[in-house]
Order: C-alpha cells, then sequence, then structure tokens
C-alpha cells in the first residue's frame, strides 16, 4: 500500500490479492486491513463484501462484521452466516426477536439447523417465553448426538426458569448418553449440588476424574463440594446461555477438521461472553492446530487470573513461546511456574519438553527427575514422565537408566505403543532381545497402524535383521502414511538399494535430501547419491532414527 503524504493511494486489485494472500495464510488481522481499504474504494462489490466479512469474523471483529452482514443479505437473502452475525449482535444488543427473526431465515444445513435451533430456544427465554423455548428444542431432528446439545440446553434453560424438577431430569438424560463432555458433567453436577444431591455432585465429578484425571474445574467443583457449599449454574443469561451453544459447537467443530467455521463460532461465543475460560482456551487450541502460536498466545492471555484454567493457559503460552524460537523467555516462564508449584507435573512436563525439544538432555532429564521425585505413588497417567525421561537417558548415552525408565512407563502402562516401540527397537538396535524387541515394536504398530512412524520402525528394525523384503513392504507402508518425512525416505532408499532396486533408492535419497533432514543425516544422504550405500558387514543405524512420535 504506496503512501504520499497523509493520503494512501490503494488500488482495489491490490487490495483485495493482497487480503486474499493475507487470508490465506490466516493472518486475519492482516486481511482485515487489507479488505477494509478495498471497501473504501469499492463498497459495493459483493466478493469483495463477502470476503472481508469473513475475515472479519475470523479475527473477532463482530460489530464490523455484522455491519458487512446487513449489506450481504441484500444480495442473498439466505445467506447463513450473514444472517447468523446479525443475530448474534442482536443477542448481544437483547433484541430477542430481531434475532430469532435472522436464524428463522438462514438457509438450513445439518450444523446450521442445529445451531439456529438452539439459539433461537435460548432468545425465546431472553424474551420471557420458556414454553416456546423448550417446544422448540423438542422439535428438533437430527442424528442422535443432537440429543445431547438438546437435553443440556433445555435443563439449563428450566434451569434458569426455576423449573428444577424438570430440568434434572433434562441435564441427567444429557449425562446418561455423554458422560464423556465435560460441559455435560459439569451442568448436571452443579444442578445436583443445588437440589439437595450434593453427593450426586460429587460422584458425577469423581467418575469424570477417572477418565480425565485432575482436570482443574473439576478439582475446583470437588473442593467447593467438600467444603459443604453448592455451585452456581454455568450460564446465568440467554446471552450467556447462547453463548455456551456456540462455544459447544465450535470446539467441536475445530476438534472435527472444521477449522474455519469452528473458528467463526468460538469467536462468536467470546464477542457474546468475552471471559469465557473453556472458549478462550478451544481458540487457543485451534490457533496451535493452524500453527499459528503468536495468536495462541495472545488468546491465552486474555483467560482470567481468576479462573481454574489459567495455569494451564500460562503452560501452553510458555509451550508457544518455543514455538516461536523464544526458547528463553519459554524456559524462563516455565521454571517461574515450576518454582510456584513444583509438583505440578504438567508445568514440570512441559519444561521438560521444551529443553529437551533442544537437545539439552541432561538438564531435561533433571527436570523430569523433579517431578518423579514429588510422585507418591506413579499411577498409569504418569507413564509419559518416565518415557520423557527414558529418552533424555538414552540420548546422553546412559542406557541402564533409559531402560529402566522405559521397562517402569510399559509397567505402568503396559501397552503404551510409544514406549513399545522405543524400547523395542533400541533392543533391536544393539543386537539384544531380538525377538521380543521386534514383537514389541509389532504391537506398537498393532495399536497404531495409521502411525508412520511407528510402521517405520518395524520396517527398520527389519532391516537391521537383514530382512530386506520385509524391510522394504514395511517401509512403503510408512511412506504412506507419512510421505514428507526425510528419515522415512532415507530409510525405503536404503532398503530398496539393499534389493537391488538401484534407481528407486536414489529417487527415495534425492527426495529425502529435499526435505530438509537434519544436517549429519544430510551429510550421509549426499554420500549415498554420491558413491551409492557402501555395506557394512552389519547395517548400523543411530538411534536417534527411533520413531517415537512423542
Amino acid at each position: 500500500m504506496a503512501q504520499g503524504g497523509d493520503t494512501e493511494y490503494v488500488t482495489l486489485s491490490g487490495a483485495y490479492l493482497a487480503g486474499r494472500l493475507a487470508g490465506t495464510l490466516r493472518d486475519n488481522a492482516a486481511a482485515t486491513d487489507y479488505f477494509k481499504a478495498a471497501l473504501k474504494v469499492d463498497s459495493k462489490s459483493p466478493e469483495v463484501v463477502e470476503r472481508a466479512f469473513l475475515v472479519m469474523l475470523a479475527q473477532g471483529d463482530i460489530n464490523d462484521a455484522a455491519t458487512l452482514a446487513a449489506r450481504l443479505v441484500q444480495l442473498d437473502r439466505q445467506h447463513r452466516i450473514a444472517r447468523l452475525a446479525i443475530a448474534i449482535r442482536a443477542i448481544k444488543a437483547k433484541q430477542y426477536q430481531t434475532a430469532r427473526t435472522q436464524l428463522a431465515q438462514s438457509v438450513r444445513t445439518p450444523i446450521a439447523d442445529l445451531t439456529a435451533t438452539l439459539l433461537a430456544a435460548w432468545t425465546a427465554y431472553g424474551a420471557g417465553d420458556v414454553k416456546s423455548a423448550i417446544e422448540l428444542l423438542d422439535r428438533l431432528q437430527g442424528p442422535e448426538w443432537y440429543a445431547t446439545f438438546r437435553d443440556l440446553h433445555a435443563g439449563l434453560i428450566l434451569d434458569l426458569a426455576g423449573q428444577k424438577k424438570e430440568a434434572g431430569k433434562r441435564l441427567e438424560r444429557a449425562y446418561k448418553t455423554s458422560a464423556t463432555e465435560l460441559r455435560v458433567v459439569d451442568a448436571y453436577a452443579r444442578w445436583a449440588s443445588r437440589n439437595g444431591q450434593r453427593e450426586v455432585a460429587l460422584e458425577v465429578y469423581r467418575g469424570f476424574d477417572k477418565l480425565l484425571p485432575k482436570h482443574p474445574l473439576v478439582v475446583e467443583a470437588i473442593e467447593t463440594l467438600e467444603k459443604g457449599k453448592s455451585l452456581p449454574p454455568p450460564v446465568r443469561s440467554a446471552q450467556e446461555g447462547a453463548s455456551e451453544v456456540l462455544y459447544g459447537l465450535g470446539a467441536a467443530l475445530a476438534r472435527q477438521g472444521g477449522e474455519d467455521l469452528g473458528l467463526i463460532y468460538l469467536q462468536f461465543a467470546l464477542y457474546l461472553t468475552p471471559k469465557h475460560p473453556l472458549a478462550l482456551l478451544s481458540l487457543a487450541d485451534l490457533f496451535e492446530t493452524l500453527k499459528k502460536p503468536d495468536l495462541a498466545i495472545e488468546i491465552y492471555e486474555r483467560v482470567p487470573d481468576s479462573s481454574s484454567l489459567k495455569r494451564n493457559a500460562e503452560i501452553q503460552l510458555g509451550l508457544n513461546l518455543d514455538q516461536l524460537d523464544r526458547t528463553d523467555e519459554a524456559r524462563e516462564h516455565l521454571e517461574v511456574l515450576v518454582k510456584d508449584d513444583p509438583n505440578d507435573l504438567d508445568a514440570v512436563i512441559a519444561l521438560g519438553n521444551v529443553l529437551r525439544g533442544r537437545k539439552q538432555f541432561e538438564e531435561a532429564a533433571q527436570v523430569y527427575t523433579k517431578g518423579i521425585d514429588s510422585l507418591e505413588k506413579p499411577e498409569r497417567r504418569n507413564w509419559m514422565i518416565y518415557y520423557f525421561r527414558g529418552i533424555c537417558y538414552e540420548r546422553s548415552k546412559n542406557w541402564p537408566k533409559a531402560e529402566a525408565d522405559f521397562k517402569k512407563a510399559l509397567e505402568l502402562f503396559p501397552d503404551q505403543p510409544h514406549v513399545l516401540n522405543y524400547l523395542g527397537y533400541s533392543w533391536v538396535d544393539q543386537g539384544v532381545n531380538l525377538e521380543q524387541g521386534i514383537d514389541m515394536i509389532r504391537r506398537a504398530v498393532q495399536l497404531r497402524p495409521d502411525d508412520g512412524y511407528i510402521v517405520d520402525s518395524l520396517g527398520w528394525a527389519h532391516y537391521r535383521l537383514g530382512r530386506f523384503e520385509e524391510a522394504v513392504d514395511e517401509l512403503e507402508r510408512a511412506i504412506e502414511l507419512k510421505p514428507d518425512d526425510p528419515v522415512i525416505n532415507d530409510h525405503l532408499g536404503d532398503a530398496y538399494w539393499m534389493v537391488g532396486r538401484r534407481l528407486e533408492a536414489m529417487f527415495q535419497w534425492s527426495h529425502a535430501r529435499d526435505m530438509k533432514p537434519e544436517p549429519d543425516d544430510l551429510v550421509k544422504i549426499e554420500a549415498k547419491l554420491k558413491n551409492g550405500l557402501q555395506i557394512e558387514t552389519k547395517p548400523k543405524a543411530e538411534n536417534d532414527k527411533v520413531r517415537s512420535g512423542g
């Protein structure tokens, strides 16, 4: 964007193309700026208006997006997302009839129908019409999993409306069908705590704690109940209820590959309830998935200090600093967290992982050791810290300690595929416990058949044992699962060479060379491309080629 004095000279095509490029790179802040500039040049172009609208939503600029949505519905009366944006803004302004009108005019798709119905029910509640709210939910038709959303939100509405008995029936029904969903568990237990069923509430939370131990919200709730106190409802208004709808659907969409729509839904949820901690964590997690650690950090910083999830946010913030190669900051940040609570294994593991990822194996092992020393009685869920420390010992050439940690991890979690893979491969690589080692790798593959790294380990174990045809079969499958990994391509090249497929070997090594392998590996690959594979009496693989996936 050229500038001259105080005047900006903007071409429509330049701003539009720059906006599209920024959007493709998921730089929504820049894309928003470019499209706003384009709108100043041509505010009537349908394509410019729509693209500006969508990037504004992704950026969380809901008010401006809703203004553009009003233009979009003049061009396309059934524009689903535009209608939804107008409705969300109306809900925030408590203009419930306007919101229902907009929701009723959106084009129906399965997810849009569910969204519109749940939000319409909350607008009916906001307008004081509880009966219509429940009737709307009860008419909802769709897949079986719709029932959980229907019963959850019917229960929340009835609870706020003072219809406690009926609310309990709905929430209990949702719980019985979705006992692994945190928000369902939380809603039912909170209702029970306020309706003379404190022991039921504790039982519900403790049951969830067995499935997902030490979740901060659950730990906090149990502590409150054990003090004889009750818990407030998870939402207290129509606006918060609508936010809960959008959070629940947005988080589910983000987990199941619908990142773009999930992002918009989560931004809608936060527009209605800016400090919703679970929505903030879900949005930050989505940015991590999209490989946007800088944006994830911004969201983690927004988690309220008063939330029991704040510490989780701080741990993830530290890990994202490391992703940005701000490793010194990451280390300092995580060290403060560990110092504040040395018994917090999540913080200890995060710090150890940063050090391990930077190949500071001895220091990482020391950090993991502090965490292990804090364990009174190791449980199944503690397998990971032994596994990580074992990796550090193995990389530091301290095999006896590494082997002991891997065995301890398997004692805690006997069928853990990454540990089976690492220990099994290490034995094969060392020429000890050969059959037991390869059986462990086979078991790991059975448990994780679509993990290219573990399949690679099986193929490379066959190679180390001189079973080259079998190695080729497994390594070809590993390449199908993980085609862009330089180590697997290098391994397949070696196996091809050993079965006489020399041209294909050169092709795979060339691929491996072009995939930015580790510097030491690159030297070896270039030597093979120049001279072919120099066959030793026994093929030797460095143990840092163990593909742990961890």
